[in-house]
């Protein structure tokens, strides 16, 4: 049976997509590894095991890519194409699209892998570039809010215990201690930003109660980062968190947070204030400013674990690059916080103020 690097050998190469040219571009994240092929996208998911997912058996990949492509089309339609088996025939692999299978039963030779089949988005549209280009135009982001605040709309509520809902915050804490605080990151301002939030969350347990008592807690996207919008003329969103349902049983406001909050650490803090108030106007749910700071905190520090968390990998990739930008979300936490603090008649949410950018971009 071929092993992974024969499998990777084999995407890798430019004649397996039927055609001698350039080598596939090739990009490996966390849990897969992605091949960019002239207007399509493969990827492939990695045997590994976190505590939040088990890819290591053929089955379970084949079902978290169905997953991936059936949850990703609600915001990405016609985005997400389907799936492909990759087969191993008297020691030669070939693709075949799930149709060609059903096709022909009877093809010979056995799956050994599935992969994602997407169509590819233009980089160039793609939020995180245009941003980093100060082209983000106001009618962009009110195209995303019509697709946001639609999705939310009409999305599934997640029936959940608010007490459960709270100690979902708490288990997020204890994980956020476990990695911040180990002595060789020697993080600063980590402990003090644990110890704030921990005050943060115990004050507004009754705000978080209310959200998941009145119904608030969706199935959401769960990963809603600038690299995972394009803003084409209807706007799409993929990359939803597909393997942990726990994880996309989000309340909006949560969501919109943590996209506003990614947004604000890339130059552009006018897009979240925008996407905000028209998202929670399509709602009808205007956010409590202590609400929202809330989130932001508790995002900021998810994020500055989640980049801790590459160096505790056994070969981890550019390991200069994580401890300041893990600093850095500890700093957009504890600003948050700071807000939170303020008096209500002296202080106002970031989030629901000027929504337009400091001047019309190019």
């Amino acid at each position: 049976m071929p092993d992974i690097e024969a499998k990777l050998e084999f995407l890798r190469a430019p004649e397996t997509y039927g055609a001698v040219g350039p080598r596939p571009e090739f990009i490996e994240t966390h849990m897969s590894w992605v091949f960019l092929v002239s207007k399509q996208v493969l990827k492939l998911k990695k045997p590994v095991r976190f505590p939040f997912l088990d890819f290591t058996t053929l089955r379970s990949r084949e079902f978290y890519c169905r997953e991936e492509i059936r949850l990703n089309r609600r915001l990405a339609p016609g985005v997400y194409l389907g799936l492909i088996a990759l087969r191993w025939c008297d020691g030669r692999f070939a693709l075949l699209s799930e149709a060609q299978l059903s096709a022909d039963a009877s093809a010979p030779g056995e799956t050994v892998d599935w992969l994602v089949w997407m169509r590819r988005l233009p980089s160039q549209r793609m939020l995180d570039h245009l941003i980093a280009e100060d082209r983000v135009a106001p009618r962009d982001i009110d195209a995303l809010v019509e697709v946001l605040g639609t999705f939310y709309r009409t999305a599934p509520v997640v029936s959940v215990n608010p007490n459960d809902y709270l100690a979902r915050f708490q288990y997020e804490q204890a994980s956020n201690r476990e990695v911040l605080l180990r002595p060789q990151f020697q993080l600063q301002d980590a402990a003090l930003a644990i110890e704030r939030l921990n005050v943060a969350l115990s004050q507004g347990a009754e705000r978080l109660h209310d959200r998941a008592s009145r119904q608030h807690v969706l199935e959401g996207h769960g990963d809603l980062r600038p690299e995972h919008v394009c803003l084409l003329q209807h706007p799409v969103v993929i990359d939803c968190l597909e393997f942990n349902p726990q994880l996309r049983q989000v309340d909006p406001l949560d969501e919109l947070a943590y996209l506003s909050l990614e947004c604000d650490m890339a130059g552009a803090p006018w897009i979240g204030r925008r996407l905000t108030l028209g998202c929670t106007a399509i709602l009808n749910d205007l956010p409590h400013p202590a609400l929202m700071c809330l989130y932001t905190a508790h995002r900021a520090m998810l994020r500055a674990r989640l980049a801790m968390a590459h160096l505790l990998d056994p070969q981890p990739r550019t390991p200069e690059r994580w401890p300041p930008l893990a600093s850095r979300y500890i700093a957009r936490a504890l600003s948050a916080l700071d807000s939170l603090a303020k008096p209500p008649d002296t202080g106002t949410s970031d989030t629901t103020t000027n929504p337009d950018p400091p001047r019309q971009p190019a």
